[in-house]
């Protein structure tokens, strides 16, 4: 064995022997459930407010993100808190404000549907940052839209996405982001396009959403100026 740990040592004789001898595997501690730490969750309407004023600098304008999206107010330790909600298919929300991204329990994906009867065509969408971007720069059309809310969720959209002829993926140009679209190519194959050379040369939709919003800007007071 070239060791001097007593435990190797015995280990190494009881597999050589064929014995089993308990008590020398670390005891693994698993930690209790952990409850939510959101408290007396309020749902509420998404009207004009600070949160909105943040959606706007990211890009989301008003009439979009009150259609697709809630004010949840909660509290943490006795503390209240509001922040924009945005649901999932199991009853959870993604909360987001501009000093908190987070999650109340159930996580899960998001499916928005474009109309009442079936679409051909799904459009996959890491956050709902970026869905909301998609639909600010009219790149949805009418196809339905899956948000993931986190890339650990693609098993769960696969079988959303069984019927779909089509999938579209604006997924994050970085490693998560090809993972996940490796994923759903090796079960989808031909029916899956990777649809991220819309904004090359950012991270994300909405990282392409804010710069294409500021350049629009900065044009229009160009154009006043003179």
């Amino acid at each position: 064995m070239q060791s001097d740990d007593f435990m190797k040592q015995a280990k190494f004789i009881a597999e050589a022997a064929n014995m089993t001898v308990a008590g020398w595997e670390k005891p693994v501690y698993l930690s209790k459930p952990t409850e939510s730490v959101f408290e007396d969750v309020e749902v509420a309407p998404l009207l004009r407010s600070l949160l909105t004023e943040y959606l706007e600098e990211r890009g989301i304008p008003y009439a979009i993100a009150s259609r697709h999206c809630c004010r949840l107010n909660y509290g943490v330790r006795g503390k209240r808190y509001f922040a924009v909600g945005f649901p999932n298919m199991a009853g959870g929300y993604e909360v987001r404000s501009r000093y908190f991204k987070g999650c109340i329990p159930p996580k899960s994906v998001s499916l928005v549907k474009a109309n009442d009867i079936p679409a051909d065509e799904c459009l996959v969408f890491e956050g709902f940052m970026d869905f909301l971007s998609a639909v600010t720069l009219g790149v949805t059309g009418n196809a339905d839209c899956l948000v993931l809310n986190s890339v650990a969720n693609v098993e769960k959209a696969a079988g959303l996405l069984d019927g779909y002829g089509r999938i579209g993926c604006f997924l994050d140009r970085d490693e998560a982001g090809r993972r996940t679209l490796a994923a759903l190519t090796m079960r989808y194959g031909e029916r899956v396009t990777d649809r991220s050379s819309l904004y090359d040369g950012c991270k994300d939709l909405n990282e392409y959403l804010q710069l294409t919003t500021k350049k629009q800007k900065n044009n229009h007071l160009k154009i006043e100026e003179q």
